[in-house]
């Protein structure tokens, strides 16, 4: 019984129960036998915990009977195209090629094979959901028979990455993990005794301790469990300080005996020229925009700049292969609780890569949810002018400004602030003051709906209370900064320039 495919009716299931989003509401086309079904970040989740024959997180209860139709609708449920697939491979390539935010319509009826091994005819997605009802599983990223898989047989390092790559510290040592608690890290002239358990959770972490000597003590860590097989272990740890992610493969062989893939045709495509983030999607937000001023170079010492008008951002990054392929770890250098390149750090799975575009997955080992990243050779162009809000915050905060134009529903007022100075405070304060006057305000940088946003409020202190609103941001560099507003009454358009002294 082919495991992917009983994985797929399972998701299917999921996805009717969250979205309730059928044909009937949206009749995108005339087909009674059809039901519409999210593309959501359940169907992601389900597909990677149980990518191959062998998990332990198999769900053996039903089959599917392939050729199977799919409809492809956008995100205003009107249908884009059609594909039928032939086996699990195409499947899975099929679903991994949706963007979130899309629908699909599995063309009924369709066959399945029971657990009996009898076939029944399933007609609508309400009928699945009777048939799979009592369909058992053993559910979660976590897989049940974790201390079985993480005692049985002996384990190697094959990555280890702390602020950078120390993986050859771990060369030669063989690990061993007892039901009674301990482990022993052993090689030809050495041993080096340790204990480890997991916490009490629904998905726990495993705790490892081998003593404080370099370079063990590295290991001393409470880790998220990504994945776990009979064959890979992979492990990642965030600083309680300064946020960085450290990252911990153990493997039934050394230095590389996971899946793989061409690792160097992958690298030889990721450092030839630069790449800009098209998609961002972390645990079904897009912060996509977060990255629209930003552009990558990955370097060939595995160093990496995000570089934008104003800032750069320096990391590092690394390729290595698991059981699922070519995996891109990410660690760029954080300032401050809200950098958005904290979203960046993380060892993603390549989905699929070519001249033009790198596709990337990551299931979380706390909450399971799933993040997406693109990169492609061409900035965004869907936030509205938008850009970091990060890098417009550090912006305005540096040095005074001046009201360089304001046209209110296209009458020009900007005479109204002459000589006023402007200074945007790190505490969200604003102060406008000239030789006579000082006005105090609030301001803030947010992302909504995929554009930048500058919120200002002057109370009523006049005339700056001509700018309380919600200003769009146009565009901006170092010393420009132009918005605009629409009005929610009579919609006119209110457009405000400031400019750097």
């Amino acid at each position: 019984m082919n495991k992917l495919t009983n994985f797929t009716f399972l998701a299917f299931l999921l996805i009717f129960l969250v979205s309730s989003c059928t044909k009937e509401d949206s009749q995108p086309f005339d087909d009674s036998n059809t039901d519409i079904v999210a593309v959501n970040s359940e169907l992601g989740d389900l597909l990677l915990r149980t990518s191959d024959s062998n998990s332990s997180t198999s769900i053996d209860c039903i089959d599917l009977v392939y050729p199977l139709t799919f409809f492809i609708y956008n995100s205003d449920q009107q249908q884009t195209g059609s594909q039928t697939v032939g086996n699990d491979g195409e499947l899975l390539a099929l679903l991994l090629s949706l963007n979130p935010g899309t629908y699909i319509a599995l063309q009924f009826p369709v066959s399945v094979i029971l657990q009996d091994g009898s076939t029944a005819q399933v007609n609508s997605n309400a009928e699945l959901v009777t048939l799979i009802s009592g369909c058992s599983s053993n559910g979660g990223g976590f897989p049940s028979d974790f201390e079985t898989i993480l005692t049985t047989g002996s384990w190697f390092v094959t990555y280890f990455f702390d602020d950078t790559d120390e993986t050859s510290d771990f060369a030669g040592y063989e690990f061993t993990f007892t039901t009674d608690n301990t482990a022993q890290a052993i090689n030809t002239s050495n041993t080096v005794a340790g204990t480890w358990s997991l916490t009490n959770s629904n998905t726990p972490d495993l705790n490892l301790f081998f003593g404080t000597n370099t370079p063990f003590d590295e290991l001393d860590e409470d880790w998220d469990i990504i994945e776990a097989t009979q064959d890979i272990i992979k492990l990642k740890h965030i600083s309680g300080g300064d946020g960085s992610v450290d990252f911990l493969t153990y493997e039934r062989t050394p230095n590389g005996g996971g899946g793989g893939g061409n690792t160097s045709e992958f690298t030889d495509n990721l450092t030839n020229s630069v790449w800009y983030v098209n998609l961002l999607e972390d645990d079904g937000n897009n912060e996509t925009c977060d990255y629209v001023a930003y552009e990558f170079k990955f370097n060939v010492n595995e160093t990496v700049t995000a570089t934008s008008t104003n800032n750069a951002v320096n990391g590092t990054w690394a390729v290595t292969t698991s059981s699922s392929g070519i995996d891109l770890v990410l660690n760029f250098e954080i300032a401050g609780s809200n950098d958005p390149f904290e979203d960046l750090n993380d060892d993603w799975d390549v989905t699929s890569f070519d001249a033009q575009n790198v596709k990337l997955i990551d299931v979380s080992g706390g909450n399971g949810g799933t993040d997406y990243l693109n990169f492609g050779r061409n900035p965004y162009e869907d936030c509205n002018g938008g850009g970091n809000t990060t890098e417009l915050t550090n912006i305005l905060k540096d040095g005074q400004w001046f009201v360089q134009s304001y046209i209110d529903d296209g009458n020009d007022e900007t005479n109204d602030y002459n000589g006023y100075k402007l200074t945007f405070n790190t505490d969200g304060s604003v102060i406008a003051e000239n030789s006579n006057n000082t006005i105090t305000g609030t301001w803030s940088v947010v992302n909504s709906s995929n554009s930048l946003d500058v919120i200002l409020d002057f109370g009523s202190a006049i005339p700056f209370d001509e700018f309380n609103d919600d200003w769009d941001v146009v565009t901006y560099t170092s010393t420009r900064v132009e918005l605009f507003d629409i009005s929610g009454g009579n919609g006119g358009t209110d457009y405000l320039t400031f400019q750097k002294l």
